[in-house]
């Protein structure tokens, strides 16, 4: 494993590179669970999974006011490993769907929160890949 230089805490430690991170990694492993949510959508007794959206929000949110309060390292590791982002379990019994096959995914739902988890992910790179052109540009020297 290579460890991160000092110069390397200087340059990302003052940046939102590392939680942009994990809002991707928990988008893309979202997708992955509401993508199998559609595939089985006609298979009886198939239950919703999704991930504690809510959880992971507030997860990250302490991780970076830890990471601003005086005395803590320059790095600190956001939220990857944790119940939020565990694959979660069966989707709340309160969603109004019952089918004749007993499984309680409804399609239009699922295609509404994969085109959100879509555009948050979408963001996250999107400013990511901007703060790294920063970056850049600042090392080049450029203006």
């Amino acid at each position: 494993m290579i460890r991160p230089t000092m110069q390397f805490h200087a340059i990302f430690g003052g940046t939102t590179i590392s939680a942009l991170e994990q809002v991707a990694v928990f988008n893309e492993a979202r997708q992955n669970l509401l993508a199998g949510n559609i595939a089985n959508f006609d298979t009886p007794g198939s239950k919703m999974r999704d991930m504690d959206v809510g959880k992971f929000k507030n997860d990250l949110a302490d991780a970076i006011k830890q990471k601003h309060e005086p005395g803590n390292p320059a790095e600190v590791r956001y939220p990857l490993k944790n119940s939020s982002m565990t694959g979660g379990g069966t989707w709340p019994q309160d969603i109004p769907i019952l089918q004749h096959d007993h499984n309680n995914i409804g399609m239009e739902y699922q295609v509404t929160e994969m085109a959100k988890n879509n555009m948050e992910f979408n963001s996250a790179i999107s400013i990511m890949k901007h703060q790294m052109n920063l970056l850049q540009t600042s090392i080049s020297e450029r203006v």
